[in-house]
């Protein structure tokens, strides 16, 4: 239909909505700051053990999740903690870290903790050793009266390990005109804290190749 056939009233109204997207359109380019929205997919949720498609040959959260998980059931399987007269005390002792990712890696610990603590728990108690400056200035003023107590402020023990719980992150990398292989072995070991025996140790090992790499943060 033509515009010049148009009733009056529909002529208006055709006018106002064309002032209306003119308008709209006018204030979202005077608000633009220049910055770009990257073009490619948006954000995508996925689960911590999926293979993402922002993937490199290094370490990444579905190895995380794989490892730790091997680890926490290794741990809780061994004679020493199913058969223990009373129940283990373990010390997070940190990850030494050999490969060429600069990660995170006591990251490995804190979740094979939180999986026994969630899982197993009274299978075996971890001990707060990184909170410990807190935990004496709480004691201290226990003692000091400043603040009270449900128990006698004066018995104040903080229990010893039984068991130090450590790892270390071991690499081998190739790389060629065809892109760049990484192995990655992960290690951990439970050691008995009056002894020094290894009692307990556990591996898994993960092989990756790729054309490029990617960065580690």
């Amino acid at each position: 239909m033509n515009l010049r056939t148009l009733p009056t009233h529909m002529k208006i109204e055709n006018c106002r909505l064309n002032f209306s997207l003119a308008l709209a359109a006018s204030l979202l380019a005077g608000c633009a700051t220049g910055v770009q929205n990257p073009s490619g997919v948006s954000v995508t949720e996925m689960r911590p053990d999926e293979r993402g498609f922002v993937a490199g040959t290094g370490v990444e959260s579905q190895d995380l999740v794989r490892v730790a998980d091997k680890m926490a059931r290794g741990i809780v399987g061994i004679p020493q903690v199913l058969r223990a007269q009373g129940t283990p005390r373990v010390v997070l002792d940190p990850v030494v870290n050999e490969t060429r990712f600069p990660i995170n890696k006591d990251i490995f610990l804190t979740r094979i903790r939180a999986q026994l603590n969630s899982q197993a728990a009274g299978k075996v108690i971890f001990l707060a050793r990184d909170r410990m400056t807190a935990l004496e200035r709480e004691r201290d003023l226990k003692r000091s009266g400043q603040v009270t107590s449900g128990s006698d402020p004066n018995v104040v023990e903080f229990k010893g390990a039984d068991f130090f719980l450590t790892g270390k992150l071991s690499s081998l990398t190739t790389r060629s005109s065809k892109g760049v292989s990484d192995y990655v072995l992960y290690t951990f070991q439970l050691i008995d804290a009056r002894t020094s025996d290894i009692i307990w140790e556990g591996f898994e090992e993960i092989k990756k190749q790729g054309l490029e790499d990617a960065v580690y943060r």
